[in-house]
């Protein structure tokens, strides 16, 4: 990792645990930092940065869930569940295999029928008004559910029929990055280009909440993180997103809110941020020094709950990274030694996972 990357990553983080900008910044060059060399990494961060907050979100519910449950016989799915979903929002179910996540998803589109409770999307009730919920939402397709004879251009005017619209296909297909494949088939496309494709199809009636049932199963790298740029432009524009999700990474990248599920229940639902610091999970802190400084010091800033040094790397556990952090520029200044290649680990929403439920995120 070249400096500049480091300065990028330790921008990041310290972003991610509530550290504003103009702090950072000054945190950097009271390490020793060259200015030029932070303000070149701050243009690449910003780049890159995901913002959580969707300009066009309030705290109305479009979706309202009350005790939703579903049974198969003895069998329990989903077991009296209720949250709610707010306009504009990306709200992300999250779980291992048999969780719930997906049969929760498929009684809130409409697809199965409740056991028992109610779901309410955008004032409809999907029990009774089926047919007018399945006017405003949007669902992601799986490739297999597609015309092989018809090409991607074909297709869309084919589903907007069915919805009554008359679309301009290459405009849709222009927001997925798909001009190019108008004409071939979707056997002929990548597995990122199906999934893109199956996201062009739930926006063809023009939804108010787009479901995406894990979108980015399957895929390479670059694939998801391409549909994680196209999730995060649906978003901007307004459109609530509904998506289940087996990664941790992806739903804390794109998601406001994540609601937990294990053992067909919800056992935690929050921001991803409050999500992150209200499970007491210790933050690590490394860096070097260049002088020598008893580790056994660095106990004393705040928040800190160890501290200790294997070679020339100094590492700080500790329950407030900001205020350690403030305490650590403050020790270099009073003491006058300087702080070089920090690097910060938070808690990852796996840690939380594992806390929350006690075993690993795939069963």
């Amino acid at each position: 990792m070249n400096k500049i990357q480091e300065v990028i990553a330790y921008i990041q983080e310290a972003r991610a645990v509530g550290i504003n900008d103009n702090d950072i910044f000054g945190q950097l060059v009271h390490a020793g930092w060259d200015e030029s060399d932070v303000y070149q990494a701050f243009d690449h961060a910003q780049n890159v940065r995901h913002v959580h907050a969707a300009p066009n979100s309030d705290h109305t519910p479009i979706i309202q869930v009350r005790g939703l449950s579903k049974h198969y016989g003895s069998f329990t799915a989903v077991n009296n569940i209720s949250f709610d979903v707010r306009r504009g929002e990306t709200f992300g179910i999250l779980g291992p295999n048999g969780a719930g996540k997906t049969t929760t998803l498929e009684m809130i589109e409409g697809l199965k029928k409740i056991s028992d409770g109610t779901v309410l999307v955008d004032g409809k009730d999907v029990a009774t008004q089926t047919g007018e919920v399945k006017s405003v939402i949007g669902v992601q397709l799986q490739a297999s559910t597609f015309f092989e004879d018809l090409n991607l251009k074909e297709l869309i005017v084919l589903f907007a029929s069915l919805y009554n619209r008359i679309v301009d296909p290459m405009q849709l297909l222009a927001e997925v990055q798909l001009t190019e494949k108008a004409k071939n088939k979707v056997k002929e496309l990548s597995g990122g280009q199906k999934q893109r494709f199956s996201i062009a199809i739930g926006l063809v009636n023009n939804p108010k909440v787009l479901f995406l049932d894990e979108p980015t199963t399957g895929l390479d790298p670059q694939a998801r993180r391409n549909l994680w740029d196209l999730v995060t432009q649906i978003k901007q524009r307004g459109t609530t997103v509904v998506l289940t999700t087996h990664y941790m990474d992806e739903a804390e990248i794109l998601c406001d809110r994540i609601a937990i599920m294990d053992h067909a229940e919800i056992v935690a639902l929050d921001s991803t941020r409050n999500l992150l610091n209200g499970v007491g999970i210790d933050a690590t802190i490394e860096f070097k020094s260049d002088s020598p400084i008893a580790a056994e010091s660095f106990k004393h800033l705040p928040g800190a709950q160890s501290a200790s040094r294997t070679e020339d790397v100094y590492t700080v556990t500790t329950t407030d990274p900001h205020g350690t952090l403030d305490g650590l520029f403050e020790k270099a200044r009073y003491e006058r030694f300087n702080v070089d290649q920090l690097t910060m680990k938070r808690a990852t929403l796996e840690d939380v996972f594992l806390k929350l439920t006690g075993h690993a995120l795939r069963d």
